[in-house]
């Protein structure tokens, strides 16, 4: 089962969060904003597997993560809400649609239910020439990964996910790249719709939910609701804590 960090306690007045994590990030990478939002609910964040301490695999398929919360929620008990973020995101959106009754509330995190064009090999290739035999401190990698035209908010981002005094990467760099094909896609056989209450929340900087992805958003998300907050890319909560913050926590308690 994946590994989790916890915040604040059960309750019985609203239903647990679970907030699924994006590429190369970890649970930790939303351990603020879990905390934070834990003054209300029970919050839950998982590494993905391949990703922080949760199990290696050798496969990095949506309906494979999607199994993995869907085991998770079963563990702490459910249903729950579900927050995804990028890769997370398309993993909540294949667990609300194959396994509705899971989800209470689905939050959508800069992305939506298509495959895209880009690919993230530029960053897997950053991170391999870290040359982590050199490392005593966070701070080393991230000026090599400068080095290799990493933006400063990224740097930071990645070293969370390296272990230092091990001198390794806490992710299955190998696999990611091997399934990069399977993350940057959608599996199209996933129908649906999800009648849940559905919050699609990107950054106004990003284009990776557009104007254009609506119809099929609708088609499968028919209760979907759609907001932007202004200046904020594609890791709009890194970049934006306390808007997104709030942006999640008005849709929660509506």
């Amino acid at each position: 089962m994946l590994t989790y960090s916890e915040y604040g306690t059960r309750r019985t007045d609203a239903p647990s969060l679970i907030i699924a994590h994006g590429l190369y990030g970890s649970g930790r990478n939303w351990g603020v904003i879990a905390k934070r939002l834990s003054d209300t609910r029970h919050v839950v964040t998982p590494d993905m597997r391949n990703h922080g301490t949760s199990p290696r695999a050798q496969t990095q398929s949506y309906p494979d993560m999607a199994a993995d919360i869907a085991e998770l929620i079963r563990h702490i008990g459910g249903p729950v809400d579900l927050l995804g973020h990028s890769m997370g995101g398309k993993t909540a959106m294949a667990l609300a649609l194959t396994q509705p009754d899971l989800i209470n509330r689905l939050i959508v995190a800069d992305i939506a239910p298509i495959a895209y064009g880009h690919t993230q090999q530029g960053m897997i290739d950053a991170m391999r020439r870290v040359d982590l035999s050199t490392l005593t401190r966070r701070s080393d990698a991230e000026a090599q990964l400068a080095a290799a035209g990493i933006e400063p908010a990224l740097q930071s981002f990645f070293t969370q996910s390296l272990d230092v005094p091990n001198k390794a990467w806490r992710l299955n760099l190998d696999v990611l790249e091997a399934e990069m094909d399977k993350i940057i896609g959608w599996p199209d056989d996933i129908t649906g719709p999800f009648d849940g209450p559905t919050f699609f929340l990107s950054g106004g900087a990003s284009d990776y939910v557009t104007a254009q992805h609506r119809p099929k958003i609708k088609s499968l998300f028919p209760r979907a609701r759609f907001a932007k907050i202004p200046d904020a890319g594609h890791w709009l909560h890194a970049e934006k804590p306390r808007p997104f913050e709030a942006s999640v926590r008005a849709f929660l308690d509506a």
